[in-house]
């Protein structure tokens, strides 16, 4: 299946750049979803850190992954003015995501549909790396890898990344349902 992608803006040549974990990312993080909480209020559902710089220990792009649920991606008129007002840029837009960044390109906002499938494994995929060694282990070494190539842009390195990214989200599917894992507090 292909899903329709727009790059607002068109593709951008920039080199992958994986470094050690750093302790900052999370302080970037609340600062960002104070801001985030600032612009939007209530139609800000959850806003969560997710992506590598979610995960104490993972190395990761020095980009802070922030995840925003809003009660409908596709009403766009109640949420992308308030995020462009509060210093986002919009960049992708995409069957049930848009994804908005800093100009420093330092931080992604990704808004999703509050309970959606999307949201729903993000989380889950943070969670489980977070307390799976293994798994963890085995994207960082991936990331690494890739990272020493030269890609067209970053969605073509991030959908390198999705046959492993597959793997793990069947184990930690398997994980969440023999747990009763839900998506936690925002």
């Amino acid at each position: 299946m292909t899903v329709r992608r727009e790059l607002v803006g068109g593709v951008e040549h920039r080199p992958i750049v994986i470094v050690d974990y750093s302790a900052n990312w999370p302080t970037r993080f609340a600062r960002e979803q104070r801001r985030i909480r600032a612009a939007l209020a209530a139609t800000a559902v959850r806003v969560d850190h997710v992506g590598s710089t979610a995960v104490a220990g993972l190395a990761a792009k020095p980009i802070v992954d922030v995840q925003v649920g809003v009660p409908d991606v596709d009403a766009e008129q109640h949420y992308a003015g308030p995020l462009v007002a509060a210093g986002y840029v919009l960049r992708v837009r995409e069957l049930g995501h848009r994804m908005f960044r800093t100009p420093d390109l330092a931080v992604h906002v990704h808004v999703c549909t509050a309970g959606s499938g999307w949201e729903r494994r993000h989380l889950l995929f943070r969670d489980w790396l977070r307390r799976n060694a293994t798994d963890r282990a085995a994207y960082e070494t991936l990331k690494r890898s890739l990272a020493a190539r030269d890609w067209p842009d970053m969605n073509a390195y991030a959908d390198a990344k999705s046959a492993l990214i597959t793997e793990i989200t069947h184990r930690a599917q398997e994980w969440a349902h023999t747990t009763g894992w839900t998506p936690g507090a925002p």
